[in-house]
């Protein structure tokens, strides 16, 4: 698999698919995360799950993860040039990129050769990344706010974090895990779960987004407790950019 994902970066068999975060009340896509795909020439699609890590225990995601990076930015700079109303781009970070010593510099470089305002770009990082020494990266966090980049902590509630530390964290969105959005609302404890997160994020005036959201039920249960925003098979599943486009709004006149 090593030799094989090696060979898939220079090959250019990776691509991205991208699903959209939509806004709860208005059905309108604020913005995409960008997904990783592998496409093997005669082993067909690849399930990230079981080629990410992989990537990730050989050090391969870190030049993997540099191509999604600059890949997103460049396309999402693209739907801005072709006229549509620019959205926030969502890019997974994992723990071995986001602590490589020049992880900022690295996302200066992917802003500046796509020309995209780092307004427009979202990093996503989950509770482990967050709590693994957590001085420095409250600084990195910090670093990357102070240029504009939007930061998103993944999967929330599935780790350990402090809510001290998490007070501290310069951070602009939770995203609450498809694990508990899962069996909403039929199950009690998930759903005082996602309800109890949602009322954190609320009131430390952080964004919200409801990951995994499938069903009807799910969906009035969110919006009758106060979540903006969600993600899910409800709206979309991942799509590959020409037709993901399509639910792009146009930019005003």
């Amino acid at each position: 698999m090593k030799d094989r994902l090696n060979k898939a970066l220079q090959r250019e068999e990776f691509f991205l698919h991208f699903q959209p975060q939509v806004d709860i009340l208005t059905n309108r896509v604020n913005g995409m995360e960008a997904l990783l795909r592998w496409r093997h020439p005669t082993d067909g699609l690849i399930p990230p799950g079981e080629f990410i890590p992989v990537a990730e225990e050989t050090g391969l995601i870190i030049p993997i993860g540099e191509w999604v990076l600059r890949t997103a930015c460049k396309q999402n700079k693209a739907w801005q040039l072709a006229g549509y109303a620019p959205v926030t781009m969502a890019v997974n970070v994992s723990p071995i990129q986001f602590h490589q010593h020049n992880f900022i510099e690295i996302v200066l470089d992917a802003l500046r050769d796509s020309e995209l305002d780092s307004a427009y770009l979202e990093l996503e990082i989950t509770e482990g990344v967050a709590m693994e020494h957590v001085d420095q990266v409250i600084y990195k966090l910090q670093a990357l706010r102070d240029i504009g980049v939007q930061i998103s902590i993944d999967d929330f509630g599935t780790g350990f974090s402090s809510l001290t530390y998490l007070k501290q964290f310069p951070i602009h969105t939770l995203k609450v895990a498809r694990e508990f959005v899962r069996d909403i609302p039929g199950d009690p404890d998930g759903a005082a779960i996602v309800q109890a997160i949602i009322a954190m994020a609320n009131s430390l005036r952080l964004k919200v987004i409801a990951e995994g959201v499938e069903t009807e039920e799910q969906l009035s249960f969110l919006q009758h407790i106060g979540c903006a925003e969600i993600q899910g098979y409800i709206f979309s599943r991942p799509m590959p950019e020409g037709e993901i486009k399509k639910m792009l709004t146009p930019s005003p006149a």
